[in-house]
């Protein structure tokens, strides 16, 4: 079964109607919306980046079912040519934040990735997506500093705060996982001298419609 994570680029989007259950997982509970595909909304309840219970919400779909995922993330762009408002499926991951894991009591080294099989399908179905880039993931709420965005930019192609836990933990799960990065905005030092949650959020109203369509692609040809 297909799952699929939203965020803060399909607040705005029309959604389509699911039923809504409370899973019960060892990690706590997360809501989650099920139909022939099963969808999480990252930011439950409102909360904010750094205090979302990835476990609980990764467990919650492995036990609805779901074998495979794509994630929509919001990010900001490290590269001048990566302008708000492309459209990007990572290839890789990396973080500077820590990342949850469901093995608190045992020793388990997993391989991390994006899976390469899922991210071409969904290359295929999203055609006007950049494929290909690096993932970095801070921890938020707040902003990147503008120091912190130049040495990022080194190493990766956009940044955000959500995607790297969201893909060990399904590694972790045996789940495949892909994302589509919507870019809301240029990370801080690249663009306008001043960025709020605001300004990503506008973005998101302006994409919602084209958001909206892209998922139910994604849903009717990898569901």
């Amino acid at each position: 079964m297909l799952g699929i994570i939203g965020g803060t680029s399909l607040l705005f989007s029309d959604l389509p109607k699911l039923t809504r259950h409370k899973v019960d997982t060892p990690f706590g509970n997360a809501e989650i919306l099920c139909g022939d595909f099963v969808m999480l909304m990252r930011h439950q309840q409102g909360l904010p980046p750094h205090r979302i219970n990835f476990r609980a919400n990764l467990a919650a779909l492995a036990i609805a079912g779901a074998d495979r995922i794509v994630a929509f993330g919001s990010s900001g762009s490290l590269k001048p040519e990566i302008s708000p408002g492309s459209l990007v499926i990572p290839t890789d991951y990396i973080s500077m934040a820590e990342i949850p894991s469901i093995h608190d009591h045992a020793i388990v080294h997993v391989m991390p990735e994006i899976s390469s099989e899922l991210s071409g399908k969904l290359a295929k179905a999203v055609p006007d997506a950049v494929y290909g880039g690096i993932y970095a993931q801070t921890r938020g709420p707040r902003i990147e500093t503008a120091a912190e965005v130049k040495a990022l930019a080194g190493v990766a192609d956009l940044v955000g705060m959500t995607l790297a836990s969201e893909a060990t933990l399904a590694t972790e799960l045996g789940i495949d996982f892909a994302a589509i990065c919507t870019v809301d905005n240029y990370a801080n030092g690249f663009g306008p001298d001043t960025l709020s949650y605001e300004d990503i959020l506008t973005t998101s109203r302006e994409n919602r419609h084209r958001t909206g369509e892209i998922m139910t692609t994604i849903i009717t040809q990898m569901g």
